[in-house]
């Protein structure tokens, strides 16, 4: 839990103690000028704002004076994937925290990491976290790497409302639609999502109060987008200039635009621009970037719902900060620091349907607030400044605050590891630990294909059975991963174990048995033919996995995610595998 701390006045805050911010100018994004002003937080909520407030006795009182308190800033697109800045969920958290942002969307997440993810996401200091589910069509953008426990494939209206329904019982914040297939002219597009599936998706979703958000990057799909209702797009419109229509069916259907500028700026802070600027690569992305900048400044000039998002955890654009870039950007694209605030708070809580809670400084509201030293309103590079932060009405970030020792870890605290991993006799889908069986495949538009089930064999009881086709690619590879707990997110403790056992049969071939730790995969090799045959792994013959998966920590045997069972074969051959009694000894 978030520890108490001490006060611009040497007060310290205890634990459902009223917090008084005097003499602060107070930027409220309701639509008036920034005043001084007092406020009050108690139980979490702003009780009262005003000049000479009564302020209970035992109050926490904090002397804003000379300083800019905004509500919390919005961050409607980020992914908090292993491969971003940070990587891991506690710095990741720390990170948006610290940039003043009290509330993101996180489209990275399966359904069935939700559970264990908001467990954990409770013991730090955090924002709040909207975990998005994302449903593509076959062969579309984000259908491209995961499996359909991953992302939802889907491209008929009965499809898309059969997923929607699959999905309710997780319990997701909001949808994502990869609906746009265009991959910015730099390789052959992906597949999109028709107007009837697209609308059939945003209908069963609106009908069980969930909102939709897409992927959406053309000037064309823009309208399908509008045309279907989707919430908001969380992208750029970048191929060519909006033009009037596309406005109007905005306006019409109420979508707003987050325009994820952060991610598409040409040149990002701290990069150097390529020595040779006549380079078709950069003259194409900078020729989009100056379409995007144009863009969002036409569609909210003509009424359009802009909202933030960035894209963080993507390449070059990293969590916190780039929410900072983000409104720096959009000044650039032509808005206002203060039209860019209200972007950034009331703007984007209007859009997520969360005004009525947060996203403004006005009594009853969420206690999301952001002390600055500067006037954002007048530079919006002042956002930098930010010194204090509240989150539900407590301190997480500012003078005398300690965050919480769950932010300074890499990972939850592991559970003991139990000796069966899956022997494939118990709830369909699912490990022993009950855990959701995942496919992995290579990634891109010609993958790997892989059908895995469950199967009886001779003898009674089940094994696990893998065939597959070779994608036409180097190094083509495809497997199923058994997770050591829910969707992966806690470890386990299997330091007390010697290594892995199994039973295999095959195809005559190499396979790979691998374990995902907290830092990276390790793996081994072995080879089995048509008859069953007993193997034994000791953890000391695993070796770091070659490429991005490798492991970056040492081995400790103490932070363990999952088992992985594939291999590779050549560019359009056929691999099979079954696998049975998958045990640590």
């Amino acid at each position: 839990m978030i520890s108490a701390l001490s006060a611009g006045g040497g007060a310290t805050q205890q634990p459902g103690s009223a917090v008084a911010i005097v003499g602060a100018t107070v930027f409220d994004a309701t639509g008036s000028a920034p005043r001084v002003a007092d406020v009050l937080i108690q139980d979490g909520r702003i009780a009262a704002v005003g000049t000479r407030l009564s302020i209970p006795a035992g109050a926490t009182v904090i002397d804003g004076t000379g300083k800019a308190l905004t509500p919390g800033f919005f961050d409607v697109h980020t992914h908090w994937t292993p491969n971003g800045t940070p990587f891991q969920t506690p710095a990741i958290a720390t990170a948006y925290v610290q940039a003043g942002v009290t509330t993101v969307n996180d489209f990275h997440q399966p359904p069935e990491s939700y559970a264990p993810r908001r467990e954990w996401l409770a013991q730090l200091a955090s924002p709040h976290v909207n975990l998005t589910a994302r449903m593509s069509t076959p062969g579309g953008h984000g259908a491209d790497w995961g499996d359909t426990n991953t992302t939802k494939w889907v491209n008929t209206p009965a499809a898309a409302r059969l997923e929607v329904s699959r999905l309710v019982p997780y319990a997701p914040d909001l949808i994502k639609a990869f609906a746009d297939g265009w991959r910015y002219g730099l390789s052959p597009d992906n597949t999109s999502m028709n107007l009837d599936t697209l609308s059939a998706l945003v209908d069963e979703a609106h009908k069980n109060n969930l909102k939709v958000v897409t992927h959406t990057v053309t000037v064309a799909r823009g309208k399908i987008a509008a045309q279907a209702k989707v919430d908001i797009i969380v992208h750029s419109l970048q191929d060519t200039h909006v033009d009037q229509e596309v406005i109007d069916l905005l306006k019409a259907a109420g979508t707003a635009y987050a325009p994820t500028l952060a991610v598409y700026e040409p040149v990002k802070p701290g990069q150097s621009p390529p020595e040779d600027l006549n380079n078709p690569r950069f003259l194409q992305s900078n020729a989009k970037f100056q379409y995007a900048l144009r863009n969002v400044k036409a569609l909210y000039d003509g009424g359009v719902l802009v909202a933030l998002g960035t894209d963080a955890g993507m390449p070059g654009t990293p969590h916190g900060v780039a929410t900072w870039r983000e409104m720096e950007l959009l000044v650039q694209a032509g808005l206002t620091p203060v039209e860019t605030l209200m972007v950034a708070t009331a703007n984007s809580a209007r859009a997520m349907g969360v005004l009525e809670d947060r996203g403004t400084i006005e009594v009853g509201k969420r206690a999301d607030l952001v002390l600055i030293d500067g006037t954002p309103w007048a530079n919006i590079s002042d956002v930098r400044k930010t010194e204090r932060v509240f989150i539900d009405g407590r301190q997480v970030v500012g003078p005398g605050v300690a965050l919480p020792e769950a932010n300074s870890l890499m990972t939850m605290a592991p559970a003991k590891a139990q000796v069966l991993i899956d022997d494939f006799e118990g709830a369909p889908g699912r490990t022993a630990s009950g855990a959701l069986r995942v496919q992995d495949t290579d990634g891109g538009m010609d993958r790997s294909v892989l059908i895995s089930l469950v199967a009886p064999e001779a003898g009674g009881d089940n094994a696990l059975r893998l065939a597959a086709r070779m994608s036409v690619k180097d190094d083509p590879h495809t497997g199923v991963i058994l997770p050591l707990s829910r969707g992966s997110i806690q470890p386990v403790d299997a330091s007390a174990f010697q290594g892995l056992s199994f039973a295999l049969r095959g195809d005559g071939g190499a396979y790979r048995v691998m374990i995902r730790t907290v830092g990276g995969w390790w793996q081994a090799e072995v080879k089995a033919g048509a008859k069953w045959t007993n193997f034994t792994v000791p953890f000391k013959d695993l070796a770091p996995s070659p490429g991005w998966r490798r492991a970056q920590t040492p081995w400790t045997g103490a932070d363990l995610l999952e088992v992985q069972f594939g291999g590779g074969r050549p560019a359009g051959d056929n691999l099979w595998l079954e696998v049975d009694d998958v045990r640590f000894y």
